[in-house]
């Protein structure tokens, strides 16, 4: 009997991973392509989807003590602080869990909440976020915080009550092998993409994908090559939103 347990071990994980691999795909969106090679017949499938996600520590909640509202420092190195609640921070957990994103650039992990960072003269705006176990942004009221400060000599941006897009996936520059699939997961801050009738259009090339729910997006088969991802927040009547952080891009590479 003993003899038999790693087979049956083998076997559940084999089952958990089908489990897995065969989520629901939600409205997908399917373009095909047509090889350049005219002798070429098989047509590729372009794939824009999403899952319904299970949801990762709902209750989390991150605070930021530092820096205040529009406070104002020397260049340099800037001080951050943040506390955070309802969540394994600082446990043996794969990955950085704290991502913080300053006027649209890459996340930055940091296994921290307490640190610095070396900035020039500037105005800045910072969203600090939590992320899952698959590295994806927490979605939850209080699993996020958005902040602006000053750097040198310089003012404040321009009031805006508009809500924004801060973008957690893919990284500039990303690279992913064919028939990878690619995550785009971004977050609407200062918005309710329900109450407020909002709507996320993704460009890839001539492709174009509108989702009316903060979900991760999938994209399958992607051919060869460089591709810049394009998103674009506004209203699902169409009217546009006029703040600097209402749209995002990207630039991957699929190789």
């Amino acid at each position: 009997m003993k003899k038999s347990i790693p087979y049956f071990c083998f076997l559940f994980l084999i089952l958990v991973s089908a489990s897995c691999s065969l989520k629901e795909k939600r409205e997908e969106k399917i373009f095909e392509m047509t090889g350049a090679d005219s002798l070429e017949v098989e047509k590729k499938e372009v794939s824009f989807y999403f899952y319904e996600e299970e949801k990762e520590y709902p209750d989390a909640i991150i605070e930021m003590y530092a820096p205040l509202s529009n406070q104002k420092f020397s260049p340099g190195r800037i001080p951050f602080e943040f506390n955070i609640k309802n969540y394994p921070f600082g446990e043996e957990i794969d990955g950085f869990k704290l991502n913080t994103i300053l006027n649209s650039g890459d996340p930055v992990g940091h296994n921290s909440p307490i640190f610095q960072q070396e900035l020039n003269e500037g105005t800045y705006r910072i969203v600090a976020y939590l992320v899952d176990s698959q590295g994806l942004a927490l979605k939850e009221f209080g699993n996020y915080v958005d902040r602006e400060f000053m750097v040198g000599n310089t003012r404040p941006f321009p009031y805006s009550a508009e809500p924004y897009l801060a973008l957690n996936l893919p990284i500039n520059g990303q690279a992913y092998l064919e028939g990878e699939e690619v995550t785009i997961d971004f977050l609407v801050i200062g918005g309710d993409m329900l109450l407020d009738n909002l709507q996320v259009e993704i460009k890839v090339g001539d492709f174009h994908y509108d989702i009316t729910e903060i979900n991760p997006v999938r994209i399958s088969n992607l051919p060869k090559g460089e591709h810049l991802i394009q998103l674009n927040l506004s209203y699902q009547d169409g009217k546009q939103l006029a703040g600097p952080f209402s749209s995002a891009q990207k630039s991957i590479t699929v190789q």
